[in-house]
This record gives C-alpha cells, sequence and structure tokens, in this order.
C-alpha cells in the first residue's frame, strides 16, 4: 500500500474565489483537491453575501459543511435549518437542499467532498 508523503500548504491570501453561476451571491474558493494532489476529498470554502441565495438542487456526492461566521438558513428536504458559526451539516448524496442569507452578514462555511464528477440538477 503506498502512502501519500506529498504534504501541502495553501496560504489564504492565495485562494482565488469565483462566482457560482447558478445561485445569486456565492463564491467559491477550492482549498485543497484532487488536482493539488489530495488522493480522497475535496475542502472548499463558500461566501454567501447578505441577501444571497442558492436555488434548490441535488448533487450525486455527499456534502459535510462547517460553518465558519454569519447566519443563514440552510433548506435540506423539507426542512428549514438557521445555522452560524461552528454549525456542522451533512447533506446526503441526492437530497434537495437549498440556502438564503437574510441577515446583514456574510455567511462563510467549508464544505468538504468526496473527489470525482458530481453531478448538480437545479430543481427549480
Amino acid at each position: 500500500m503506498s502512502r501519500q508523503t506529498d504534504a501541502l500548504l495553501r496560504r489564504a491570501d492565495g485562494i482565488e474565489y469565483e462566482p457560482v453561476d447558478a445561485a445569486d451571491g456565492l463564491e467559491k474558493g477550492v482549498l485543497i483537491d484532487e488536482a493539488r494532489g489530495a488522493p480522497n476529498f475535496a475542502i472548499r470554502r463558500f461566501t454567501l453575501a447578505a441577501g444571497g441565495r442558492v436555488p434548490k438542487h441535488t448533487n450525486e456526492v455527499e456534502h459535510e459543511q462547517y460553518v465558519l461566521s454569519g447566519e443563514y438558513t440552510v433548506g435540506i428536504g423539507d426542512e428549514e435549518h438557521t445555522v452560524s458559526a461552528g454549525d456542522s451539516l451533512l447533506i446526503p448524496a441526492g437530497v434537495v437542499h437549498w440556502y438564503r442569507n437574510e441577515g446583514e452578514q456574510e455567511g462563510a462555511f467549508i464544505c468538504a467532498v468526496p473527489n470525482g464528477d458530481d453531478a448538480i440538477e437545479l430543481e427549480e
């Protein structure tokens, strides 16, 4: 069995953020992923602007999320959750979910997903 020996450090000021096309006010920065040597998982950081919205959608892969800052609403299936810094979420593969930031401050969260392809399907 081979062992991963190529460590990686990425500094915060080296992360590029891009708007997410299907959403309003959501930006994504890829922190670590397969292209940067991570064999199993990708870690991304998202920001959700005040007033930002992400429409109902599904993903083929699960998401594990950790809220860094702000307070916003996440819909998962038929439930709504108000989340804030320190909260964690598991969004199972194939489950409809969405985001809404009705607050006056930006929200931010870390999202980990398995490496590989992920088909995203909009529900709206």
